[in-house]
C-alpha cells in the first residue's frame, strides 16, 4: 500500500477503472468457453469453474459501479465522500463467492448420487489452461492496481479471480487424472476443493469489507508514521487521540497535539499547518483534522486509551 500513498488520487482512480473493465471482459471471455467445454465434458468439476466464471461477471459488474461511485466527489449530502461503496462491493462479492461455493457443493451432491465418466476431457484441460493463462493477466495488473490504490474494490475483485484462476488449475488436473485413471470421483474431489477454496477466500474478502463499514483503525504501522511525523516536531509536548479511519481511496485521520501554552495563537496555528502538511505528503488526499491542546491543561473528554 506504500505505493498508493504516492499516487495522485486522478490517476489512481483511472487505474481502477481500467482494472474493473478488464475483469467484465474477462468475465465474458471465460464463460463462452467455458459453458461450451462443459457441454462437451460434461464435467461437474468444469461446471463448478463455469458457476464461477458466471459470478465473477456478476461481481465484477457490481465492482465496476461501486469504483464509479466511490470515485465520485464529497457532496452537500455525503460531506465525507462515496468511498464506502466499495467496501459494500466487497461485501456483496464475498457474499456472491460464498453462493458460488455452495451451488458446486450442490452439483456435487448431484454427481455422487449419479456418477459417470467424463467425456472429451482434452477439451476441457484446453479450456482451463487458456483460463489460466487468461486469468493469470488479469489477476497480475489487478494486483498492480491494488499496490498503487489500496482499492478494497479492486483487492475484492482480485481475490475472487485469483480462486477462480486456483480452480482452474484444479479443475484441468482433475479433468486428467480423471479421465486417465478412469475415476470419476477424482473429478468430483475435485469441485470439493474448489468449493472450500472459495469459502475461504469470501471470508477474507468479507472480513476485510467489514473492518471499512465499520470504521476500522488504519494499519498500526501507519498510525504510528502519523505519530513520529507529529512527534518530529520540537515544539510538539505531547499527542493523543490519534482516530483514524479509510473510505475508499480518502483517509480519515483525526489528532490532537499538545503544544507550550505560552505559545501565541498564531504560532500555534502555525505549527499545526506544517504537521497537517507532512500528514498529507504521507498520505495524499487523506481529510485531517489537527486540534491544538496546551499542555498541562486537563480535557473534558476521556482520551485514547491506547495514546
Amino acid at each position: 500500500m506504500d505505493n498508493a500513498h504516492a499516487l495522485p488520487l486522478a490517476e489512481a482512480g483511472r487505474l481502477m477503472r481500467r482494472a474493473t473493465v478488464a475483469s467484465m471482459a474477462v468475465a465474458v471471455v471465460l464463460i463462452a468457453a467455458k459453458l461450451a467445454a462443459w457441454v462437451v465434458t460434461d464435467s461437474v468439476a468444469m461446471l463448478s469453474s463455469l458457476v464461477d466464471s458466471a459470478l465473477d461477471l456478476v461481481s465484477s459488474l457490481i465492482t465496476f459501479f461501486a469504483v464509479r461511485q466511490a470515485l465520485t466527489p464529497a457532496d452537500a449530502g455525503h460531506r465525507f465522500g462515496h468511498g464506502k461503496a466499495e467496501a459494500l462491493a466487497g461485501m456483496t462479492q464475498a457474499g456472491f463467492i460464498a453462493a458460488s461455493a455452495l451451488g458446486v457443493l450442490l452439483a456435487v451432491g448431484e454427481r455422487l448420487r449419479h456418477p459417470r465418466p467424463i467425456d472429451d476431457e482434452s477439451v476441457g484441460i484446453v479450456v482451463s489452461a487458456f483460463a489460466v493463462v487468461l486469468t493469470l493477466a488479469l489477476v497480475s495488473f489487478q494486483k498492480r492496481v491494488m499496490r498503487r490504490t489500496g482499492s478494497l474494490a479492486v483487492t475484492a475483485d482480485r481475490t475472487h479471480y485469483f480462486t477462480d484462476m486456483m480452480s482452474n488449475v484444479a479443475v484441468g488436473v482433475g479433468l486428467f487424472l480423471s479421465s486417465r485413471l478412469g475415476e470419476p470421483l477424482i473429478d468430483i474431489a475435485v469441485a470439493v476443493g474448489v468449493a472450500g477454496y472459495l469459502l475461504v477466500g469470501s471470508l477474507g474478502v468479507g472480513r476485510k469489507a467489514l473492518d471499512v463499514l465499520m470504521d476500522h483503525e488504519l494499519p498500526e504501522e501507519d498510525r504510528r508514521r502519523i505519530l513520529a511525523i507529529a512527534h518530529a516536531h520540537p515544539e510538539v509536548k505531547g499527542a493523543h487521540d490519534l482516530r483514524t479511519r479509510s473510505g475508499g481511496l480518502t483517509k480519515f485521520i483525526q489528532l490532537h497535539i499538545e503544544l507550550e501554552p505560552t505559545l501565541s495563537f498564531v504560532g500555534a496555528h502555525a505549527i499545526g499547518d506544517r504537521i497537517e502538511a507532512e500528514i498529507e505528503q504521507a498520505f495524499p488526499g487523506a481529510e485531517i483534522i489537527l486540534h491544538v491542546d496546551p499542555v498541562g491543561v486537563p480535557e473534558r473528554h476521556p482520551r485514547d486509551p491506547d495514546e
